[in-house]
């Protein structure tokens, strides 16, 4: 009886260390749990945690709320990340050069076709002149349709002279306008925000002052995607129209009396030149004497001073030479 006791005590106090080290185990899992969840953020999670206290900080814990406003206490809450394109941003514009039997008609035809496409003329310039008959028109359709355009332009000209397309990727430019628009309209509601919670006048104005410049920055970006995103979704197509030359007949172009009024007319013409260089020359007679006599004299008196000192050189170099006394 004694030895079964004494082994149930035993058993007993094992059972007790067992319990107690489960307990221990799970009071150190316990604590070590939030301490591994901790370690698995990143660390820019917490990077952008401090940003806020960071700014404070630079700006002062009390600086006053227009300094905050000044010192673009908001910006860094802007986000500057833009999304990855999907597709790419394409500019295309394309140029022809048609020859048909009627330019005006052409350039009419062409205006039809290019509503019917759901596009517009952008520009159209018809010379109706007969010594140089043309047109010149542009329009814009819808990038989509662009083959269909060209194909339908080239039926409806006799000849196609030259044909050029050209393409300029601007994909980095749209989604740079992208962002640039949402960051300006976040930083825009922020300063909302501002402007609910302050209370000094001064305050208000300092805000109502920046958000005048964002707003105007946001509409002249809106205004260049707006362009931009026009001429990704259109194509320009510039037509040069020119009239198809007319046959080439025999014929014999001789005209004697018209080739003698030309021969007359010129004699006289050059008989009229003849005339008023002469009347020139004797209405300029006086002044050219002038001019030679001006000459003649400066040539005159410059003779006489160097002969002068010439005998006079001469007369210092020869010895002994008799002195003329003046009388």
């Amino acid at each position: 009886m004694s030895t079964l006791t004494a082994s149930l005590k035993d058993t007993s106090k094992l059972w007790i260390w067992v319990g107690g080290g489960v307990a221990l185990t799970l009071i150190l899992v316990a604590i070590s749990i939030p301490n591994l969840n901790r370690a698995r953020i990143p660390a820019d999670h917490f990077a952008a945690q401090l940003q806020p206290y960071q700014e404070a900080d630079s700006l002062g814990k009390h600086a006053p709320f227009s300094a905050q406003v000044a010192g673009g206490a908001i910006a860094g809450r802007v986000s500057t990340s833009a999304a990855q394109p999907t597709d790419r941003k394409i500019v295309r514009t394309s140029s022809m050069e048609l020859m048909v039997s009627s330019p005006a008609e052409a350039a009419e035809k062409i205006r039809v076709f290019a509503g019917s496409l759901g596009g517009y003329v952008e520009t159209a310039q018809i010379n109706s002149s007969q010594d140089a008959p043309g047109a010149t028109i542009t329009i814009r359709v819808p990038a989509a349709r662009l083959e269909d355009a060209k194909a339908e332009l080239r039926r409806m000209a006799v000849k196609v002279n030259s044909e050029k397309t050209d393409a300029q990727d601007v994909t980095k430019q749209y989604v740079d306008l992208q962002a640039r628009i949402r960051n300006l309209q976040a930083q825009e509601e922020q300063y909302f925000e501002i402007m609910r919670s302050a209370r000094k006048v001064q305050d208000m104005l300092d805000v109502s002052e920046k958000l005048s410049e964002v707003r105007g920055e946001i509409e002249q970006q809106q205004a260049e995607f707006a362009t931009l995103s026009k001429q990704v979704e259109t194509v320009a197509i510039t037509v040069s129209l020119l009239p198809q030359p007319l046959p080439e007949s025999f014929s014999l172009n001789w005209k004697p009396l018209h080739q003698l009024q030309i021969a007359g007319r010129d004699a006289l013409e050059g008989i009229a030149d003849y005339a008023s260089t002469m009347a020139a020359v004797v209405l300029y007679m006086p002044v050219i004497m002038l001019w030679i006599g001006t000459v003649g004299l400066g040539v005159f008196v410059s003779w006489r001073v160097l002969r002068w000192v010439g005998r006079m050189l001469s007369a210092f170099s020869t010895p002994g030479a008799p002195t003329t006394q003046p009388s």
